[in-house]
């Protein structure tokens, strides 16, 4: 069975990247038409298409060829090339105003020498924008929803949160074909503080920090109220904007 660290058959974009994710990108981006913006681990070029409808330039990059390929297919006015995240400096320093990474960061590996590349290719005060499954609730495989009977409350149980840990998980296929039936990808859960370390030592800082809830509701039910609360209550996503300090 293949093994990859992409997520090579997640093509299908879901109801969170379109009613979630995008608009509080685009709210916080503040894309300026002819700025230069790349795309970090693009997948099949979503995020990429519609900052390019806001007039950017964008570049994307990522790792896997039918991804890539795919995204050349449906954007053919949009640069993207495969490569890997941690090697991203063929375009050039200071060549971005603005770079993004959407629900990637937690399955790439080398994530200091891909923040210290982001960092190269920034201009000065120029912004990286992460989005990721929030690390202090959402840890794969040590994670989990619970529901407290007595008290009529559902909570979310973390059985790890300080210690790293690389997981991984079989997806499934999304087109029906199965082409991609069995592939792995691998993700690891990692705290907050190894993060905010590393971009630090990439020469950068959090400016913004965000965490976003699930816009998504209960159908009508006995436990609906709760789970409405505990989705409104415990964050799905959290979204840092890095500003590159060191010239």
């Amino acid at each position: 069975m293949k093994k990859s660290t992409s997520w090579e058959n997640e093509y299908v974009i879901g109801e969170y990247q379109k009613e979630l994710i995008l608009p509080n990108l685009l709210r916080l981006m503040e894309i300026k038409k002819g700025e230069a913006i790349l795309d970090v681990a693009c997948g099949p070029g979503f995020f990429a298409n519609e900052f390019f409808k806001k007039g950017a330039r964008v570049v994307g990059v990522d790792i896997s060829e039918k991804l890539v390929n795919l995204a050349k297919k449906n954007y053919p006015k949009i640069d993207f090339r495969a490569g890997s995240a941690d090697n991203v400096s063929f375009w050039g320093e200071k060549s971005f105003d603005k770079a993004v990474m959407i629900l990637a960061i937690q399955n790439i590996e080398k994530v200091q020498e891909t923040l210290a590349e982001c960092a190269k290719v920034l201009k000065p005060q120029g912004k990286l924008f992460i989005v990721m499954t929030h690390p202090a609730f959402r840890a794969l495989k040590e994670s989990s929803w619970g529901w407290d009977d007595k008290n009529q409350v559902q909570y979310r149980r973390m059985d790890k949160y300080l210690s790293e840990s690389k997981q991984q998980i079989l997806m499934h296929p999304s087109m029906d074909s199965g082409q991609f039936k069995g592939n792995y990808t691998t993700s690891f859960n990692r705290p907050l503080q190894y993060y905010f370390k590393a971009i630090n030592k990439a020469g950068m800082a959090v400016g913004r920090l965000e965490e976003w809830n699930s816009h998504r509701k209960s159908e009508p039910g006995p436990r609906a109220k709760a789970e409405d609360i505990a989705r409104r209550e415990i964050p799905m996503f959290l979204m840092m904007e890095i500003i590159k300090l060191r010239i």
